[in-house]
């Protein structure tokens, strides 16, 4: 199957509209799949705005300003994220790296040390054609 370039923009929008005064939690260990209970310590949670991302092109939208944070909440290595409706819905669990790394979501770093700032730099998602 494959889907014009205007379904994957109003597919994503719909996805990214769920996201809108959101979270995005950042846990240790591996994604448990989103449609399963968080696992992993709670290192840091960081907050949507709303819109939480620009308008789709292509297939793919970059996410607005995310309000860091100030705090981390304990200490660890980022293992995952999961992005959480203002409504307390999982909508997506993805990957983390620091800037300039292959994960999905970017961090300022993946080693999180409690009480430091925690800081998104870069997050693009991109809906498939097929």
């Amino acid at each position: 199957m494959e889907i014009s370039t205007a379904a994957q923009n109003a597919s994503g929008q719909a996805i990214t509209d769920l996201l809108n005064s959101g979270t995005i939690e950042i846990r240790t260990g591996a994604s448990p799949g989103v449609n399963n209970a968080a696992t992993g310590t709670l290192l840091a949670t960081l907050t949507l705005g709303n819109p939480a991302f620009g308008a789709w092109a292509n297939g793919s939208s970059s996410a607005n300003a995310i309000t860091g944070d100030t705090s981390a909440d304990a200490t660890g290595t980022a293992g995952y994220f999961r992005a959480i409706s203002s409504g307390s819905a999982a909508v997506i669990d993805g990957t983390v790296s620091a800037t300039g790394g292959s994960g999905e979501l970017q961090l300022n770093s993946v080693s999180i040390t409690q009480g430091v700032p925690v800081d998104v730099t870069a997050w693009t998602i991109t809906k498939p054609a097929s």
